[in-house]
């Protein structure tokens, strides 16, 4: 297997992580009037994640190297077609996640984001990155872009929209993941029904966490 894309990106990626980094301040600035237990409380709340993610429109919100360069990774080695992404931002996580597909020799990822300023930030990220063509961003809420017109078989999932929707989300994609699918899911603390779910024996899953607060869940069945 060779890394060709992944390599030819280096430059883009490393410019995205360094924006990303410039711009925590953004982030806690958006939290400066919420207390730690209200901010717990809307990152597990279904109903509260439309404010959340109002205040953070102009946070990019990019995995970490370590989790970007695991996505591509599995892209490659479970030499995957079709993914799913829920939580676009501004496109750092598929880029990763595209350029493995392109050196899978192609397919199709299917990503939704909430902000429409981040989905066109992402769209620009990936025409830049050359991957646009692999790329259908779905702009809007991914109970609604995800519940239609998915391919008939996925064979991996990134979960990193609002946490407290992962298993909605893994309802919406849970009869397309062939065996052997895998899930990545990240910021899994404030979801701890998506936890319950993946890692209780006979659910079809198998589960283990892994470092910076990332799950990874196989479909065994």
């Amino acid at each position: 297997m060779t890394t060709t894309t992944i390599t030819s990106l280096a430059p883009l990626l490393d410019c995205l992580f360094d924006q990303d980094e410039a711009a925590r301040g953004v982030t806690r600035a958006a939290f400066a009037d919420v207390t730690d237990a209200d901010r717990t409380r809307m990152m597990q709340s279904k109903t509260e994640y439309r404010d959340l993610y109002a205040r953070l429109k102009d946070a990019p919100l990019a995995v970490s190297r370590k989790t970007g360069h695991l996505l591509y990774m599995l892209a490659r080695s479970s030499r995957a077609k079709v993914i799913v992404e829920f939580g676009t931002s501004f496109g750092i996580s598929t880029l990763h996640l595209a350029a493995g597909l392109r050196d899978n020799g192609g397919g199709r990822l299917i990503t939704s984001e909430f902000e429409p300023s981040k989905a066109a930030r992402a769209r620009e990220n990936l025409r830049d990155g050359g991957l646009i063509d692999l790329v259908e961003i779905r702009q809007g809420d991914a109970l609604k872009t995800l519940s239609t017109d998915l391919p008939d078989t996925i064979d991996l999932v990134l979960l990193d929209g609002a946490k407290a929707l992962y298993p909605e989300i893994l309802d919406l994609v849970e009869d397309r993941l062939k065996p052997g699918a895998i899930i990545v899911a990240d910021n899994t603390d404030f979801s701890p029904d998506y936890l319950a779910r993946v890692r209780k024996p006979g659910n079809g899953y198998m589960s283990t966490p892994l470092a910076e607060d990332v799950e990874l869940t196989v479909r065994i069945n």
